[in-house]
């Protein structure tokens, strides 16, 4: 027997338009600037180093799904969480010692400044509702 959910439906009242059209605002933010910086990149993707054409589809696949965001930004929340996560471990981990080290490169740099737009998609996204209904609220069966 299937149990229907209607959490995304409740979850989306919970939030104001007005919330929503800032948090569609983050989304369009990432989804186009990834667009317009990467999409180009895709037609030499397979002369790229390795990692650096992992990256370019990576940030592709995650701009496709920003947009995506535009139409159902509740539901597409984890890719900010996600967004907001690898910036703030990066930033923490490689940036910060290397700067405390005084060793940053102008590439180090470069995605530095790239990285600290993160602060844009932390202000956009509704902590309160993601504590709610994601860390506070019960998780789905196992079974």
């Amino acid at each position: 027997m299937s149990v229907a959910t209607t959490s995304a439906p409740i979850a989306t009242l919970e939030l104001s338009p007005a919330r929503l059209n800032v948090l569609r605002a983050g989304y369009a933010l990432m989804g186009v600037g990834l667009a317009v910086v990467r999409w180009p990149l895709l037609p030499h993707a397979e002369d790229l180093p390795l990692y650096e054409g992992v990256t370019l589809c990576l940030l592709t696949a995650m701009s496709l799904l920003a947009l995506l965001g535009l139409r159902h930004p509740v539901r597409l929340l984890p890719l900010l969480l996600l967004e907001t996560a690898w910036k703030l471990l990066w930033l923490g981990l490689i940036a910060l010692p290397k700067a405390v080290a005084g060793d940053l490169d102008p590439a180090t740099t470069d995605i530095v400044v790239n990285c600290s737009l993160v602060v844009l998609i932390i202000a956009v996204v509704p902590w309160r509702h993601v504590w709610r209904s994601l860390v506070r609220a019960p998780g789905d069966r196992w079974r």
